[in-house]
């Protein structure tokens, strides 16, 4: 299942990981390892952040896509489920509405 990962990187460790020098290899082993379909950085609530599109095979693989977040940095990661227009279609919203109104 496609997920939406929101990933909020606290100022530290990053910015000493940024002043020695190692946060791009570390960045580029946990972006090499998760896969991500896209990713994006950003602000997040004033902290540096990225929002990740990741494919969840199994419910049972998130700790592999959090832990080196949380591990080398400290982050905070918020899994969201994300569909697609065609996903949504699929729903039959009329029938919903139908059986829930």
């Amino acid at each position: 299942m496609r997920m939406l990962v929101n990933v909020t990187l606290p100022i530290e460790p990053f910015s000493s990981m940024v002043r020695d020098g190692t946060v791009g290899e570390i960045l580029g082993r946990v972006i090499d390892v998760i896969k991500p379909e896209s990713i994006y950085f950003t602000e997040i609530e004033g902290n540096r952040g990225a929002v990740m599109i990741v494919d969840v095979k199994d419910t049972s693989s998130i700790p592999s896509i959090a832990e080196p977040w949380f591990l080398n940095f400290e982050a905070i990661c918020e899994f969201r489920i994300a569909m697609s227009p065609d996903d949504l279609m699929k729903a039959n919203l009329p029938k919903l509405a139908e059986e829930w109104s």
